[in-house]
């Protein structure tokens, strides 16, 4: 009867409807479950990022039981007449939690340029080799490039290169801090530490997107901009000081990091490098972290130089403001440090070195190695 296929008609739609219903509320769980990621305010939004975070993060113990738990207690820079065979052997070793204490020292022979270039790469290349093997399960699903640890990888190496070739000769002429193992260097600067600094400051920058997100979470509430703003600008300064000055404490004990006032570096010269920090960790912490945002390798790349070219302001600020944290031969008042102009478009670089070793020596005494 017409009226009867009517009827069925109508509760066939709305079953239809409901059906819909249900899919769509089901997708809009998903795609809320995904957008959350996880119910600790700890962890990103997005899988891609954190995994990556992740993946960093225990990537770290790994190049920090190299550098701070291995070479330097056990002065195998001193020691370097096994080559660089047994120190790429070392570092499988504590890769693989194998035989890591089971190192010859009996031969004696100072590490060469090639075995610190060599510690080096094996800190940094792990960063974008092992992701290529170890894919985390939504990366496989993401081209190469829209990866969350490919970004994360390219704005940490541009930040770091103009870290290296720039902001070091701040160290030279303001904090009166230099490197004195053999290395091969580029602008003055060991390109050993172009490596190391990767390494670092990928460390550096998961601790603070860690903890820069259970900050904002906790502070959601509060209902003032101005107020949430100054809350996470104090714990960022905090932050940043702490990261540096926990750097120059931990490699305290490698001889050839040498500064013309130990005290005063540890003191003035961490709220001087504090000043990267405290630019690159809320810049950082955006990458990718809205998950409806992702970020493109442009996008990425030009935020890092923005980033950079902030320190480079406000270090130079301080260069002629505050002038050096101790009397360095080369820049002795505010005035000549002032008037001396930008340090990397100068010989300055090349003068200071070993200017700054004399004035250690007449401080600290003679390095005895």
């Amino acid at each position: 009867m017409p009226g009867s296929k009517v009827s069925q008609r109508r509760a066939s739609d709305r079953k239809a409807q409901k059906d819909n219903s249900d899919d769509e509320a089901a997708a809009v769980q998903k795609t809320t479950k995904s957008k959350k990621g996880s119910d600790s305010p700890w962890l990103a939004a997005d899988p891609s990022k954190r995994w990556g975070e992740f993946f960093f993060l225990a990537y770290s113990p790994f190049w920090i039981v190299l550098c701070l738990g291995v070479v330097v207690p056990l002065q195998l820079y001193e020691s370097s007449k096994r080559g660089t065979l047994e120190l790429t052997e070392l570092a499988a070793r504590i890769l693989l939690l194998k035989n890591v204490w089971c190192v010859d020292l009996a031969d004696v022979q100072k590490y060469d340029e090639l075995e610190y270039l060599l510690l080096g790469l094996v800190c940094a290349v792990p960063c974008w080799a092992l992701p290529l093997v170890i894919v985390g399960q939504e990366d496989a699903k993401r081209p190469f490039f829209h990866r969350y640890w490919v970004k994360a990888n390219l704005w940490i190496a541009i930040f770091g290169f103009v870290g290296n070739y720039f902001w070091t000769h701040y160290f030279y002429t303001v904090l009166g801090a230099t490197y004195s193992f053999p290395s091969y260097k580029l602008n003055h600067v060991p390109l050993t530490t172009f490596l190391l600094t990767h390494s670092y400051f990928l460390f550096y920058h998961m601790i603070s997107n860690f903890t820069i997100r259970r900050i904002r979470h906790a502070i959601r509430h509060i209902s003032s901009r101005t107020v949430r703003f100054f809350i996470q600008a104090l714990y960022i300064f905090f932050l940043s000081y702490v990261t540096a000055l926990m750097e120059a404490v931990t490699i305290a004990n490698f001889p050839y990091y040498e500064m013309v006032d130990r005290k005063a570096m540890y003191l003035y010269g961490s709220f001087f490098y504090a000043i990267y920090f405290f630019a690159s960790f809320p810049m950082f912490f955006r990458l990718d972290e809205e998950p409806a945002k992702p970020w493109s390798l442009p996008q990425t790349a030009i935020d890092s130089l923005a980033a950079a070219m902030l320190v480079t302001i406000l270090l130079d600020l301080w260069r002629i403001s505050i002038g050096p944290i101790v009397n360095i031969p080369w820049a002795e008042s505010l005035e000549q440090c002032a008037a001396h102009g930008l340090p990397w478009l100068t010989d300055a670089g090349s003068k200071i070195l070993p200017k700054i070793r004399v004035q250690s020596d007449l401080i600290n005494g003679p390095l005895i190695v």
